[in-house]
């Protein structure tokens, strides 16, 4: 991806695409301001200016999402938190999805915010949020369909693929050293890539019950992506995946021809890159096998209820129970400090990775997606592992404290760690802090950001990323449906 930093005097131009205003049309305003700039705006009566584009603007209307909206509001005594939740929950309907029928089916392309092309894992991440409501209006429940069909198609045209154009118009990567395709944005093999469609369709699934989405199509999705895995495996030499790029940037490119840091064939799945959209280090990235895990065995799940298909559901697990028993062997180490951890990357060699990235799956985002137990006493000696200066992209300043990557770089901190560690939390002081911090980093616009200086949160990268400000929504839906609305409510 490309990334952009970004100060608040760019934050107008941001505005400008989203279809927002900053300012009240009548009345006196009440400026609050932040910086040298006035973002956060209040009306003649002391409210908060919605920052969502007008009605007319907007790309998809949900009555559901609405009243949501509307009874959160009623919930939350601090304007500002009531404010921000109004923004970000609704984003992704907001500014990025595109519902359509083609050949009499629903489908719908999802942008990932200000790059106009879906990832198959930010797509799936950001529309999860509204599958809790689907079943309550008629028009969603089509819109989130038509997201799991055209995930299909996508994978269908390639599985080594992370993310796709709405048709085939070429783009930005299509001189990349790889098999690339004009249906294709960049094709960079990301195991939570496969994983993160399958997680959506199940969740679908279970929340409505609708098992339309799983005909021939969906089939043979899942024989692409066990023919994907098995191959990046490598235990018949590297497979036929390989990526190179013409960059400055390191990350953006493999080493070793395309085919990456050598591996041994342990039973563990390569990913040669990561959900950061950065080349691995190791190649056995072990968030993304253990979510590869518990994505294979929902898989199975719906292969034998729905389908019938039950060679295929047993050759899921019999994956599936392959790649865990190799992570129980070379997945931890034990660490002088924390006692037993488990490694961000492995090589099967013996060479292992001690750091966790924001991007999820992560290590400190496991339990959110499910991969591991929360109490697990491995998960929780990591946890306090990568939440400190022990890992390298650990960062604590005057703004905040959190966990970014070499994405962005030093001193860049993703409000997604913040959110993760509140989404895995049992203290809910911890909780609460996380709240305050999000919302005291979000340079006064009601938005999340891709990124923000530990020191200064109006140094931020990306003003329009929609996955972050749809799990803000989440988290917040969360906390409430937990019985923790008195902890929002603690915020002054």
């Amino acid at each position: 991806m490309r990334r952009q930093l970004i100060s608040k005097k760019m934050v107008a131009a941001s505005a400008f695409i989203l279809g927002l205003s900053f300012y009240p049309t009548e009345g006196n305003a009440i400026v609050k301001s932040v910086g040298n700039d006035a973002v956060a705006v209040c009306d003649n009566i002391g409210k908060y200016v919605s920052r969502r584009p007008e009605k007319k603007e907007r790309l998809f209307i949900s009555d559901i999402v609405e009243k949501k909206i509307a009874e959160v509001k009623e919930m939350l005594t601090n304007p500002y938190l009531a404010w921000m939740f109004e923004n970000c929950f609704p984003n992704t309907l907001d500014t990025t999805v595109h519902y359509r029928k083609l050949d009499g089916e629903d489908d719908t392309f999802v942008y990932t915010g200000d790059i106009h092309a879906m990832w198959l894992r930010d797509s799936g991440a950001q529309v999860w949020p509204y599958v809790q409501l689907a079943n309550s209006d008629a028009e969603l429940k089509k819109m989130l369909r038509g997201v799991i069909l055209r995930h299909w198609k996508c994978i269908n045209i390639d599985p080594y693929a992370n993310a796709f154009n709405d048709g085939p118009t070429g783009g930005d990567w299509m001189s990349d050293i790889t098999d690339m395709k004009p249906e294709l944005h960049e094709r960079k093999y990301e195991i939570d890539s496969l994983c993160y469609p399958l997680r959506l369709a199940y969740h679908y699934w279970q929340v409505t019950g609708d098992a339309s989405v799983f005909g021939a199509d969906w089939i043979q999705t899942v024989k692409n992506i066990l023919k994907t895995f098995k191959e990046q495996q490598r235990k018949d030499g590297p497979g036929p995946y390989k990526f190179m790029r013409r960059t400055e940037r390191q990350l953006d490119t493999m080493q070793n021809n395309g085919y990456g840091h050598p591996v041994k064939p342990v039973g563990l799945i390569v990913s040669s890159f990561r959900p950061s959209d950065d080349a691995s280090t190791y190649q056995f990235l072990i968030p993304a096998n253990f979510f590869a895990v518990t994505s294979l065995r929902k898989a199975a799940e719906i292969l034998t209820e729905v389908n019938k298909e039950q060679g295929l559901a047993n050759e899921c697990k019999v994956l599936a129970d392959e790649v865990e028993a190799a992570l129980k062997k070379y997945a931890t180490f034990n660490h002088p400090k924390y006692g037993t951890i488990y490694a961000f990357e492995v090589d099967g060699f013996g060479n292992q990775l001690f750091m966790d990235d924001a991007n999820v799956p992560s290590l400190l985002a496991m339990p959110y997606l499910g991969d591991v137990d929360v109490n697990d006493p491995v998960y929780q000696n990591t946890r306090r592992f990568v939440w400190s200066e022990d890992n390298p992209y650990f960062f604590k300043g005057k703004a905040g404290e959190g966990i970014g990557g070499p994405h962005i770089g030093y001193d860049m901190i993703w409000p997604m760690s913040i959110m993760m560690k509140a989404f895995t939390s049992q203290d809910d002081k911890e909780i609460e802090d996380c709240i305050r911090m999000l919302m005291k980093t979000d340079a006064g616009t009601g938005f999340m950001h891709e990124s923000f200086n530990k020191d200064n949160p109006e140094k931020f990268t990306r003003a329009w990323f929609a996955w972050q400000n749809t799990l803000f929504g989440e988290l917040i839906l969360k906390l409430i449906g937990d019985g923790k609305l008195d902890i929002l409510n603690n915020i002054k």
